[in-house]
């Protein structure tokens, strides 16, 4: 069991806040005993771009290297990690709130049958389930979430958890995704 983290590019560069998810994803496997973090990177990236992503905390990464996914089509990313989801039986998704994050886990919470918490500022709770705190009113309040489907997915406040930079080059595999045309 991993927990797969969704690590979004811009010019063949890992973004921050991505970088942010995978030390969140690294954290809550900690605290979780989930297993190692797995993260799944789309389109045309450098590899040694890519093994930078273990210093955040995760042991491998994904890489679907389909150029097709270097536009951010919506469709074709859910598509994608979708796939990366069930390869690597995950239970949890972690990426970082954005308009691109903000579809992809919308159609993935549809798609895997999981619970989605959006805006989460810290890591949950878990001595009454699954309690995911989370930014509400454009940051002028919280809310405490529940999640209690299986399949969860949590997208990651900007500079919610401090980066882990302390970890090593993460390996990296090549990750075939059936993409459609249509």
């Amino acid at each position: 069991m991993s927990i797969l983290v969704y690590v979004e590019q811009a010019a063949g560069k890992i973004k921050k806040t991505s970088l942010e998810a995978v030390s969140f994803a690294f954290a809550l496997a900690q605290k979780t005993g989930e297993g190692s973090v797995v993260a799944i990177a789309l389109g045309t990236i450098d590899s040694q771009e890519l093994a930078s992503v273990g210093e955040a905390g995760a042991a491998k990464v994904l890489h679907a290297s389909d150029e097709r996914l270097n536009a951010g089509v919506i469709q074709a990313h859910a598509s994608a990690v979708a796939q990366a989801f069930q390869a690597v039986g995950a239970s949890t998704l972690i990426l970082a709130k954005s308009s691109l994050g903000d579809a992809v886990a919308a159609r993935l919470a549809i798609k895997l049958d999981a619970g989605l918490v959006s805006n989460v500022v810290e890591l949950p709770r878990l001595e009454a389930g699954f309690v995911v705190k989370r930014s509400i009113y454009t940051g002028k309040a919280f809310a405490d979430t529940t999640i209690t489907t299986t399949k969860k997915i949590l997208a990651i406040k900007k500079n919610a958890i401090d980066q882990k930079v302390d970890g090593t080059k993460a390996q990296v595999e090549a990750f075939a995704v059936a993409i459609s045309d249509s």
